[in-house]
């Protein structure tokens, strides 16, 4: 798999129907690794080790219903309180990020509510802070480390 922007992390494979499998800490089972699940898997890290947020607080891959449509996140991260911290929309390293990108992480924060936005495809990564009463967003430089 291509590197991507994040530290070298150490994971468990497996050959599964020959196909390569990872290992996800959160789902607790082996999943198929493709190009999207590889910076997923890398973003889960970087958010445990170098943001210290709780394994316990981070969720991969639920289903969430969008107006009348059902979708699926990548990534949510909970406050201690079971409030939505950060949502994370991952990407293939291949696939550039663009405003259509932001435009649907904002549809599934419209249910979600999360106080960040993070959108990475790996290589680069994105960072924003709500704003609710001004109904806008605004870039950051990074994400904020986890705080009690």
């Amino acid at each position: 798999m291509q590197k991507l922007n994040f530290p070298n992390y150490s994971f468990r494979f497996k050959n599964s129907e020959n196909k390569i499998a990872v290992f996800d800490e959160i789902r607790k089972k082996f999943v198929i690794l493709t190009p999207e699940e590889w910076v997923r898997i890398h973003t889960v890290q970087f958010l445990m080790d170098i943001k210290q947020f709780p394994k316990s607080l981070i969720n991969v891959e639920k289903q969430l219903m969008v107006g009348k449509m059902l979708k699926r996140y990548d990534i949510v991260v909970y406050t201690s309180t079971g409030n939505i911290h950060v949502i994370v929309e991952c990407k293939a390293p291949n696939i550039k990020i663009t405003q259509t990108t932001f435009d649907q992480i904002a549809r599934y924060n419209k249910s979600l509510n999360a106080k960040y936005l993070m959108v990475t495809n790996g290589i680069d990564h994105y960072f924003c802070k709500m704003d609710y009463e001004e109904e806008k967003y605004s870039f950051l430089p990074d994400l904020p480390s986890y705080t009690n």
